[in-house]
C-alpha cells in the first residue's frame, strides 16, 4: 500500500513500460478541462452582457416614463396658451356654434 503511494507521488506511472495509456488519460482529461474552463468564461461573459443590458433597459424606460410625463404637460391647454401669447394668439371668446345638418326627402 505504502508503496503504491510512494510511486504515485514519484511519478513512476509516468515512465513505466505502460505509461501511453496514462499520458493519453491525463492529455484528455486537460483537454476536458480546457473546454470546462473556456464554457464556463463564455458563460459568464454572457451573463455580465445580459446584466448590462437589463440595466440599459432600466434606464431607457424610466427615460421613456419621463419622456412621456413631460409630453402630456406641454400638450396642457394652459401651457399652450402661454407658449402662443407672444405670437399674439388667443383662444376665443365666444364659444364654438354646433351647424346641424338636416337631410331633405
Amino acid at each position: 500500500m505504502k508503496e503504491g503511494i510512494y510511486n504515485i507521488l514519484k511519478g513512476k506511472f509516468l515512465f513505466s513500460d505502460d505509461a501511453m495509456k496514462n499520458w493519453r488519460m491525463i492529455l484528455f482529461l486537460s483537454f476536458l478541462a480546457i473546454i470546462m474552463i473556456g464554457s464556463s468564461h463564455r458563460a459568464d461573459k454572457k451573463v455580465h452582457y445580459i446584466a448590462q443590458l437589463n440595466a440599459e433597459v432600466k434606464e431607457l424606460h424610466s427615460e421613456f416614463v419621463d419622456t412621456r410625463l413631460e409630453a402630456r404637460r406641454l400638450k396642457m391647454e394652459s401651457v399652450v396658451t402661454r407658449k402662443v401669447e407672444n405670437m399674439g394668439l388667443a383662444p376665443s371668446l365666444t364659444p364654438p356654434k354646433k351647424i346641424k345638418v338636416v337631410e331633405t326627402p
